[in-house]
């Protein structure tokens, strides 16, 4: 195995592999360090995951995780930023995936953007399109965010990023019901909390928290812990915009779709993003 990367070897200007130039910090994940990098091998700008060997328990973890990557490869939709290669990089892995677009929509939340009820339509069918094509292969985003999601100066033409990283490692590291809530927890359903795998449904949830937030210009639950976050998930009654924000400016018809996203049990929420997209079309 090569020798493993220290935090001081990920600097602008490094040339990892004889290949790959660091140009940036792209940013910081909770299980990944991200660069932009030059693949010198394909003359192109890129992204680059690092994920360090400290990462991985045993060598047959780091290799299982690999292994769950192939399903990956060859996944395309506009909305996705796709995965190009898997390789080994300084005793862990690295993916190899296309450069995203603009800035995360969490930039633009914390500037103060706010979003009309079109924009949201509009940004929630696109990105409806790009989980649509994971989940028709069995696969799951498993952490849809506005840190996930890069959008254009205009805040519109969203690409996803960090596809499918919180379920690979979940599934290479044998989690199951052993464990507390990989994920992030203002976006994850409950479920998830217990124990549960990401999946498409868990990709519905998600995503309608994001709409829900760019509507209402805060997240649906006003608890700051992860205790109070999960108590307020618990309620049987879904949250209302108005009670989030008064201001807030949305059609019945929209909030009652997004509700149905927010839905606490699974069953009653839309089963994948394909029939979530299909009722965002519905009001277009």
């Amino acid at each position: 195995m090569q020798s493993a990367l220290s935090l001081f070897d990920l600097v602008p200007g490094k040339l990892l592999e004889d290949r790959f130039l660091i140009q940036d910090t792209s940013r910081q994940g909770g299980m990944a360090a991200v660069f932009r990098v030059r693949d010198q091998v394909h003359d192109e700008e890129v992204e680059l995951q690092l994920f360090t060997a400290s990462l991985f328990d045993t060598e047959e973890e780091r290799a299982e995780f690999a292994a769950l990557w192939e399903r990956w490869l060859g996944v395309s939709a506009p909305t996705l930023a796709g995965l190009r290669e898997v390789v080994e990089l300084g005793g862990g892995l690295a993916l190899v995936t296309d450069l995203p677009r603009g800035r995360s929509l969490r930039k633009l939340l914390d500037e103060g953007r706010r979003f009309e009820e079109a924009e949201v339509i509009e940004l929630g069918l696109a990105l409806c399109g790009g989980l649509g094509a994971l989940h028709g292969r069995s696969l799951a985003h498993g952490d849809v965010k506005p840190q996930t999601i890069f959008v254009d100066e205009a805040g519109l033409a969203p690409q996803l990023v960090d596809a499918g990283i919180t379920s690979a490692l979940w599934m290479a590291k044998h989690l199951g019901e052993q464990t507390a809530l990989i994920g992030t927890p203002f976006y994850a359903p409950v479920e998830q909390f217990g124990g549960s795998a990401p999946d498409a449904c868990s990709d519905v949830y998600n995503l309608a928290v994001v709409l829900f937030e760019l509507l209402a210009g805060k997240l649906p639950w006003s608890g700051t812990s992860f205790l109070e976050v999960f108590q307020a998930k618990l309620a049987k009654e879904t949250p209302q915009l108005s009670a989030r924000n008064p201001d807030a400016r949305v059609s019945p018809e929209l909030e009652a779709v997004i509700a149905r996203g927010l839905a606490g049990a699974r069953q009653d929420r839309f089963p994948d993003a394909v029939h979530f997209g299909a009722a965002l079309a519905d009001l277009a």
